[in-house]
Order: C-alpha cells, then sequence, then structure tokens
C-alpha cells in the first residue's frame, strides 16, 4: 500500500489534538457528498482513532512534521482512509486488559475496517495507518465481536 498519488482530498494539520474533530468532519463531509451516511459511525470512529494515534505518536517523539489526512472513494462505495505521520516506528494491535483507558484504536480499526493496514513509505522514519470502508456489514460486524 502506498500513499495515495490522488486523493479525493487531502489535509495537513499540525500534531495537535484539537485537529482530531477537523479531520472527522472532513470525512463526515466527503460522506455526506457521497450519500453514505450509512457508513458515518464507523468511519467517523476509525477516523478518530487513526488521527489521535497519529497525534500521539508525534507529540510523544517530539515530531513536529504535520499529519496528513487522505480520503479517497475507490471503486463503487469503498472509502479509503490514510493517516500519515512522520513519527518514528510502527503501530501495533495490543491485547489489552477489559478495564484499560487507552491503546483500542487499532484493535478498534482491525476489528471494524473492511481492510487495514500500516505502511512506510520514503526515505524518512514516517508511517501511515489506512482502512477501508464499503459494505453495509461493518458497524454490525464491530457490535457482534463486542468491540
Amino acid at each position: 500500500m502506498t500513499v495515495p498519488t490522488t486523493a479525493d482530498f487531502s489535509l495537513v494539520f499540525p500534531p495537535h489534538p484539537g485537529w482530531v474533530r477537523t479531520a472527522r468532519e472532513a470525512v463526515r463531509t466527503s460522506l455526506r457528498t457521497a450519500r453514505r451516511d450509512d457508513l458515518a459511525d464507523i468511519a467517523l470512529l476509525l477516523t478518530s482513532e487513526a488521527v489521535t494515534n497519529a497525534v500521539d505518536a508525534c507529540r510523544g517523539s517530539g515530531c513536529a512534521e504535520p499529519v496528513t489526512l487522505y480520503v479517497e472513494w475507490r471503486g463503487p462505495g469503498t472509502l479509503r482512509v490514510l493517516v500519515h505521520d512522520a513519527a518514528p516506528g510502527l503501530p501495533a494491535v495490543h491485547c489489552l486488559a477489559a478495564d484499560a483507558e487507552s491503546g483500542r484504536g487499532l484493535v478498534l480499526i482491525a476489528e471494524c475496517a473492511a481492510e487495514w493496514g500500516v505502511c512506510r513509505y520514503g526515505p524518512g522514519p514516517g508511517k501511515s495507518v489506512w482502512f477501508e470502508l464499503g459494505g453495509l456489514g461493518e458497524a454490525a460486524r464491530c457490535l457482534l465481536r463486542g468491540v
């Protein structure tokens, strides 16, 4: 998976938690424009998790490079969201205690997205987390799995 060369839109912002809401609202606008409000709940949740992880990774490593959100519609009705940050290291899915208050971002993405992944590109330390949604069943699948 590489960073898209064409996206329906991208949003570049500093690694600050205040931008999570803006990223989520940009995805909401794309969903409304595409008349895919059925994907809104899960797409907004997963976008929040991916952007929060990127912001936290940057802030935790002292990285001041911007975070970039790419959103594109692939094929008939498949939404791809990709979040890139320049922080070193790769995120990983962890098994967490039931009462853990953080660390669920990639677990949610892994359980709820139709497809997802983490990739590196370019010469720097950065990475991207991406996910795809398209079917009507993503939210139901998450509920059935207890996520």
